[in-house]
């Protein structure tokens, strides 16, 4: 690519988190004094990442049929040191299709040729896998999920920061495919001051023995750290994985 952004966001307002309730909804000050609902498109309990009196950025949109004109974005966070950490996860599928598209991940690249999004499997065909990557006859297909990360302890991203039933569901379909296909799960840390990434035992101790089983199955773990700023989103590379 030739802009190092994967994603540039839109023009942002500035303003101060005032509230976030009814997981949907974030009342925000902006710098010019007006008092704004912002949708908050982060429907989990947000541990860490919902300080009041923080500053944020929300983005507007000129859809008539929306409800809510504003969106938030992202909220500054840290005390010595600061750093931006993405609230839309609406765009971490998004970004890794952009990131895939162009094979910027480099423990993928060169193993396929298409990208499709959002593809039914199982025997089913009642499971959705976000993406899908294929190559020639010779190479096995590789079934990828993505997962939204911003809880931190020190500098570790954790996944899960809530019980997740949905979360586990994922692993398992990942450990079934071992065979057949190779099968990642992609954690997108969505926040730049993060260099190692755990399961969040503490907060779903199923998930974190099934994601013990999926690496010692084959499942490929990919932690992918991004810096997150107002002008857009910028892939880092892999953090390393720790217990």
């Amino acid at each position: 690519m030739n802009d190092s952004y994967l994603y540039k966001y839109p023009p942002l307002k500035s303003g101060i988190l005032l509230k976030r309730y009814k997981r949907f909804l974030a009342d925000i000050q902006l710098d010019t004094g007006e008092v704004i609902t912002a949708h908050c498109a982060n429907t989990g309990p947000m541990i860490g990442v919902c300080e009041v009196g923080s500053r944020v950025q929300v983005s507007h949109s000129d859809n008539p049929k929306r409800k809510l004109a504003h969106s938030w974005e992202m909220i500054e966070l840290g005390e010595k040191q600061k750093v931006w950490v993405g609230i839309n996860t609406g765009l971490p599928n998004k970004i890794v299709k952009i990131a895939l598209e162009n094979n910027l991940i480099a423990e993928l690249a060169g193993q396929y040729d298409t990208v499709k999004s959002e593809v039914k499997f199982g025997h089913d065909q009642k499971s959705r896998i976000d993406f899908v990557l294929t190559g020639n006859d010779h190479q096995k297909p590789i079934y990828l999920e993505v997962k939204n990360t911003t809880l931190t302890h020190d500098n570790v991203a954790l996944f899960p920061d809530t019980e997740t039933t949905r979360g586990q569901k994922h692993l398992k379909e990942l450990i079934a495919l071992t065979d057949e296909a190779i099968p990642v799960m992609l954690y997108f840390i969505n926040r730049s001051d993060c260099d190692f990434f755990a399961p969040g035992r503490k907060y779903d101790p199923k998930y974190g023995e099934l994601f013990d089983e999926a690496r010692e199955k084959g499942v490929k773990i990919l932690p992918c750290r991004f810096d997150v700023s107002p002008e857009g989103v910028k892939y880092l590379g892999l953090a390393t994985i720790c217990n």
